[in-house]
């Protein structure tokens, strides 16, 4: 299952704040589809997968908004 996560207009560290809240509810396996436009994130959502053992399926760069695919993993 896929959950959608914007955190558009938010300035780290509450995009990886968000995303651990949000990760907590959702089942392993299922993804989260995460809307954003603060740069930081292109570093700090794969820095804090790799810490807390989930993964990054897919990062999309586009004009106004990055999109990251996050698989919530064990």
């Amino acid at each position: 299952m896929k959950t959608d996560l914007d955190v558009k207009k938010l300035l780290c560290p509450i995009p990886v704040i968000r995303l651990g809240e949000l990760i907590e509810k959702i089942a392993v396996g299922d993804t989260i589809e995460m809307l954003a436009s603060d740069p930081g994130v292109l570093h700090d959502i794969p820095a804090w997968c790799k810490v807390h053992g989930h993964k990054v399926l897919n990062i999309e760069e586009k004009t106004d908004e990055i999109v990251l695919i996050v698989e919530k993993i064990g």
